[in-house]
C-alpha cells in the first residue's frame, strides 16, 4: 500500500477531465475519417453513375432522392420491376465483342405476401425479326446492331423494345456488364464461391481450331478447312448437270494460348473460383449447353449479390472500391441514379425473396424448338408453335408457375 499512490479529489476531477477530452478528440479523428471516407465514396458514387449512366446525371437525380420525395420506377405502381441483364465480351473485344451473349430477365414480385424474384435467361440464338433494318437475326445481334447505330443507349433501347415484345411484359430498365467488368467485380470480392455434385469439365470450347495466321492461331493441327466448288458438266446423255468437289484450301491451326487455358476444369465439392475461373465456368457450353450455361449464370449472379451485399464486404474499403472501379470502367445502364438506388431500397426491403430461375430452351418446357438450319440462319431456335404466346404466359405467371426441372445443377 506504501507504493500505490492516492489521488486527491481534485486530482481526480483533473483527471477525468483530461480523459474525456483525449476521447472527446479520437472520437472527433474517427468521424473525420468517416466522412473523409463517406465524401470520397459519394464522390467517387457520383463519379461512377455518371460515367455508366446512359441517361442523366447525379445532380439531375438529387431531387428524387430527397425524403419524402414522390418518385417511383416503372412497374412499382402494379407491383413488379422487370429489369434486363445483359452479359458481352466488350466493345473493344474483335471476337464478337457487342453480341449480347448473355440474355436475362429479373423480375422483382413487389407483393408483400409473396417476396420473390423471377430470373429468366433468353438464348443468344433465338431468332427474331431485326429493329435497325429489315431483315432477321439471332438475339444477340440486336444490341450489336443498335450499338453501330446509336452507341449503348440505343443498343440497351433495342435490346429492352425486343425483349418486351418476346415476354409480353414491359422492361424500361436495362443492364450491361462485359467480360472484364465481372473479373474485375470477382476479384473485388475475394471470390465467388460454388459446390459442385460432380467434376466439370470444358475440353472443346476454348481449343477450337482456326485458319492459320501467324498471330493468334500458329499451332499446325495437320487438318485444312475444306471448300465445296460446284462446276457445270455434260453427262453421257448430254444432260448438263452440277457437280459438286470439296478441296482443302486453308490449313487449321490451334491458338498458343486459347482461353481458359483450352482445357477448363474443377473438382467436385465446395471451392472459390477467382475471377478467371468464375469466368470460364459461366461461359462454356460445349460439353454441356447453352441451356445448362445460361443456368450456371443465374446461380453466380446470386452467389455475387449475396457476396456483394455482405456486411464483411460494404465495411471494407478496398472491396468496396474495387466494386466501384469494376463497375465504373465496363458497365452501361439506361438507369438514372436515384433510380438504382430506389431498386437497390426495394431488393433490400424484400426479407430474404425466394428466387424463381428458368430458362428457355428447345423442348416442351423450355418452349423452344431447333428448326432446320440454312446456310444463312445457322443454327437458331424459334418459339413452340412459331409465336410467343406460351412464353408471354410463363412470364407472366413467373411467380406462381411450377419450378423448372433440373434448374439447380449447382447446388
Amino acid at each position: 500500500m506504501k507504493n500505490e499512490r492516492i489521488l486527491k479529489p481534485e486530482s481526480k476531477n483533473r483527471f477525468v477531465a483530461f480523459m474525456q477530452k483525449k476521447w472527446v478528440k479520437i472520437l472527433l479523428i474517427v468521424l473525420a475519417i468517416l466522412l473523409i471516407v463517406g465524401g470520397f465514396f459519394a464522390w467517387k458514387a457520383g463519379s461512377l453513375l455518371n460515367k455508366i449512366s446512359s441517361n442523366g446525371n447525379i445532380l439531375g437525380s438529387i431531387g428524387h432522392m430527397i425524403p419524402g420525395a414522390q418518385s417511383e420506377l416503372v412497374g412499382e405502381k402494379e407491383g413488379r420491376v422487370n429489369v434486363l441483364l445483359l452479359g458481352m465480351r466488350g466493345a473493344d473485344d474483335p471476337a464478337g465483342g457487342n453480341l449480347a451473349d448473355s440474355i436475362m430477365v429479373a423480375s422483382l414480385n413487389l407483393d408483400p405476401k409473396s417476396s420473390k424474384i423471377s430470373l429468366i435467361s433468353i438464348p443468344r440464338d433465338f431468332y427474331v425479326k431485326d429493329i435497325q433494318n429489315d431483315g432477321s437475326s439471332k438475339l444477340n445481334a440486336i444490341y450489336a446492331q443498335g450499338y453501330s447505330k446509336g452507341g449503348p443507349k440505343q443498343a440497351l433501347k433495342d435490346m429492352e423494345q425486343k425483349v418486351s415484345e418476346i415476354s409480353g411484359v414491359p422492361i424500361n430498365y436495362a443492364v450491361m456488364i462485359n467480360h472484364q467488368g465481372f473479373k474485375d467485380l470477382v476479384t473485388a470480392l475475394g471470390g465467388v464461391e460454388v459446390t459442385l455434385s460432380q467434376p466439370f469439365e470444358e475440353n472443346a470450347q476454348f481449343n477450337q481450331e482456326g485458319v492459320c495466321d501467324g498471330e493468334v492461331f500458329t499451332v499446325p493441327t495437320g487438318k485444312w478447312e475444306n471448300k465445296i466448288f460446284t462446276h457445270t458438266k455434260t453427262n453421257s446423255a448430254g444432260v448438263k448437270i452440277e457437280v459438286k468437289t470439296k478441296k482443302p484450301v486453308y490449313p487449321l491451326c490451334l491458338n498458343a494460348k486459347p482461353e481458359c487455358g483450352g482445357t477448363f476444369k474443377l473438382p467436385a465439392g465446395k471451392q472459390t473460383l477467382n475471377a478467371d475461373q468464375a469466368l470460364c465456368f459461366a461461359r462454356a457450353r460445349d460439353n454441356s449447353s447453352d441451356f445448362q450455361r445460361a443456368k450456371r449464370q443465374q446461380i453466380i449472379l446470386q452467389q455475387i449479390k449475396v457476396k456483394a451485399l455482405s456486411i464483411g464486404t460494404l465495411t471494407d474499403f478496398n472491396k468496396v472500391n474495387g466494386m466501384i472501379n469494376a463497375l465504373g470502367n465496363n458497365v452501361q445502364t439506361d438507369m438514372e441514379a436515384w433510380q438504382i438506388k430506389k431498386l437497390y431500397d426495394i431488393e433490400q426491403g424484400m426479407n430474404t425473396p425466394e428466387v424463381v430461375q428458368r430458362v428457355l430452351e428447345n423442348s416442351e418446357e423450355g418452349l423452344l424448338y431447333t428448326p432446320e438450319q440454312t446456310k444463312e440462319t445457322g443454327y437458331i431456335l424459334s418459339p413452340i408453335g412459331d409465336n410467343y404466346d406460351k412464353i408471354q404466359q410463363l412470364f407472366q405467371n413467373t411467380f406462381t408457375a411450377p419450378a423448372q426441372k433440373d434448374i439447380s445443377i449447382i447446388q
